[in-house]
């Protein structure tokens, strides 16, 4: 196992394309012009910096010695007010374009930032009324650890246009002990992030705060490591078949760029595949954690983790041997801190193959022959953890033009107090201890680009047909195709029972048999939010009410949820953009994918549970005139047969 190239972000300040990483001197330049500006005050935060990348058209067009206009949107929080601005800065022109102050009542509130999260625990213990509900449950405040989370709007007048909170406490038995598995049930603060208040305390129970400890990684609790697993070493003698100039990745046919930021984490661009134009963009553009407890102090939690929390600027420096094995290429990730400051995550994204069994396989009765060829695919991957929850993101390249996305989820389930009369909305993973249902639904967003910009939906499905004169014996099913040509009916649920996918194709690109080359995107079809349609959270994350839309492309419409979502009243992003009804059909077009697990916690979960995993897969169809993967060569390792029947080729 080696690292080939642990790249630096911060590059020479030439930048070759719109689509470079961001680099360390580009926030400070940023910084420099805001302050020049007068824009930054002793008092001023920057709660988010994103690219502000090129237009479709403008990055299309760029030849290589074009110049490149580098802008940066930044949102700035004043702590002492609560007062926020949206802004976008050309470091090439040294200028600020936009300046938009922002209306917390209507537009949103910027994402909570780390140091509103270190001041909670101070705010607290300054509220009686926390502190005694703390001492009447027999736990005294100073051991308790506070969960702050984004609150919602649910219509209480003294929040309107208010930076606010919600507080959970878990007790903490020494600086070892994990909080989790101690929550202090019955009770939450509701704190006032500019003025530093608790204003509102509900304390509606008082559960025994479960004692069991939930030490993952404490050897008295788990016991002794096994001693009966060998070690598996991945080595390729001669690297890997991959190249990376820059941030842009070549592996066999296929060709990309990579992207990182704080708010969607890693981003693929300008995706080709044997010299043909795949998707001009691919990234997770929100996800939603809505959870099912419907109890006073519980009732309102859900999370939007990218939209309030930024969560990817908590991505993990990844070690080889640990979250990454073989030949990898890592890549750095510069992002800004709270005050503008550049921090850079060593080794946040990692590239590597892996062998992924057979590709295909036949053993012929008739001609003797027998060949076996192993699938490979390209892993690019980052993991980030937000609060309990620890996710990894990866997206896969197969030699077959299979295109893949998948999400891991690991961590530690948030937990509760499980009640003696137990509950149908939590799982008892410990004595008196629960873990509430809840769900994980991420949003992609996959700006297509099929052979070109003018793409169609198609939607697949199995039909049944009745038996009659055309089917005398009911075996016959066919596949019904049916075109979604506007953005009202290309809002769709998957159905697994009919077998439903959706095609993408250019209705101007042929194959040989005459018909629009395409790509499937086969959904994995787990339920979308379960939360009542009227509730607050399906008006706030319309987008996880469906599993497909289609939109045309617009460069502004990037987040499904919209823009700032942290404390917005709802009725933003996709439900928004697609009540103009728009053509889609052989038009610029984005799908936005809803998936991922529905969460019933096992026992099985605690202390810490196994990965989970959700996402979805593209395959080629009639995008080639045949199986793209008849070139893979066979094995060279000496233990694959080719050439004869009844050869030792295996392959799982």
């Amino acid at each position: 196992m080696t690292i080939i190239d642990a790249a630096s972000a911060d590059r020479d300040a030439h930048t070759a394309h719109p689509l470079d990483p961001t680099t360390a001197s580009e926030i400070s330049d940023v910084r420099e012009i805001l302050s020049d500006t007068g824009l930054l005050t002793e008092q001023t935060r920057w709660a988010a910096l994103l690219p502000e990348e090129p237009a479709k058209t403008e990055v299309q067009a760029h030849e290589p010695g074009d110049g490149v206009d580098r802008r940066f949107r930044v949102m700035l929080l004043e702590l002492d007010t609560g007062a926020s601005r949206d802004v976008v800065v050309s470091v090439t022109h040294r200028r600020v374009d936009v300046v938009r102050e922002l209306d917390p009542a209507t537009a949103g509130q910027p994402p909570i930032i780390d140091e509103e999260f270190d001041m909670i625990e101070g705010v607290i213990l300054e509220s009686d009324e926390w502190c005694s509900a703390l001492r009447r449950r027999g736990v005294d405040p100073a051991t308790v650890r506070a969960a702050p989370l984004s609150a919602g709007v649910y219509g209480y007048p003294e929040e309107v246009g208010r930076r606010v909170v919600r507080v959970l406490g878990f007790r903490q038995d020494h600086p070892a002990d994990s909080p989790w598995a101690h929550p202090i049930d019955g009770v939450v603060a509701y704190v006032d992030l500019t003025a530093r208040t608790v204003n509102k305390v509900i304390d509606v129970r008082e559960f025994p705060v479960p004692t069991e400890p939930g030490n993952f990684d404490d050897p008295a609790q788990v016991g002794s490591n096994r001693t009966t697993l060998r070690p598996i070493e991945i080595t390729q003698p001669e690297g890997p078949s991959f190249t990376v100039e820059g941030n842009r990745l070549r592996w066999e046919k296929w060709d990309l760029r990579i992207g990182f930021n704080e708010r969607e984490g890693l981003t693929l661009h300008q995706i080709s595949l044997d010299g043909r134009s795949f998707a001009y963009r691919a990234s997770i553009a929100e996800m939603l954690v809505p959870y099912a407890d419907p109890s006073p102090v519980r009732s309102w939690i859900n999370y939007f983790d990218q939209g309030e929390y930024n969560f990817a600027r908590y991505a993990n420096s990844l070690e080889l041997g640990c979250d990454c094995l073989g030949e990898i290429h890592y890549m750095d990730a510069v992002i800004a801190d709270d005050f503008g400051a550049p921090r850079t995550i060593r080794n946040a994204i990692c590239m590597h193959e892996e062998d992924y069994g057979v590709l295909w396989k036949h053993t012929d009765l008739f001609t003797g022959a027998a060949e076996t060829r192993r699938q490979r695919r390209m892993v690019i991957s980052y993991l980030t953890t937000i609060g309990n929850y620890d996710y990894g993101y990866y997206w896969y390249l197969y030699l077959d033009g299979t295109f893949e996305c998948e999400v891991k989820a690991t961590g530690i389930p948030f937990t509760s107090a499980y009640p003696e009369e137990g509950t149908e909305f939590a799982t008892e993973v410990a004595p008196g201890l629960g873990a509430p249902y809840h769900q994980h639904l991420f949003s992609a967003r996959l700006d297509m680009t099929l052979d070109g910009t003018r793409n169609a939906v198609d939607e697949l499905e199995t039909e049944r047909l009745p038996v009659g004169p055309d089917n005398p014996r009911g075996n016959a099913f066919r596949r019904a195709r049916t075109r979604l040509s506007t953005e009202s009916a290309a809002q769709r649920m998957a159905d697994n029972n009919h077998g439903r996918t959706w095609r993408i194709l250019n209705p101007e690109v042929h194959n040989r048999y005459g018909n629009p080359v395409g790509y499937v995107l086969h959904p994995e079809g787990h339920p979308v939010m379960q939360a009542d349609e009227s509730s607050v959270v399906a008006q706030r994350a319309g987008f996880a009410t469906r599993h497909l839309w289609v939109t045309r492309y617009d460069p502004a419409q990037r987040y499904s949820a919209g823009d700032l979502i942290n404390q917005h009243p709802g009725g933003a992003g996709l439900p928004e953009w697609t009540a103009a009804d728009r053509n889609v059909d052989g038009e610029d077009i984005v799908l936005w994918h809803t998936f991922g697990p529905t969460h019933y916690p096992r026992p099985e979960d605690w202390p810490v549970m196994p990965v989970d995993t959700a996402g979805f897969t593209m395959k080629p169809d009639g995008f080639f005139d045949r199986n793209p993967a008849l070139d893979v060569p066979p094995s060279s390792n000496g233990h694959c047969a080719s050439g004869q029947a009844g050869g030792d080729g295996h392959g799982d």
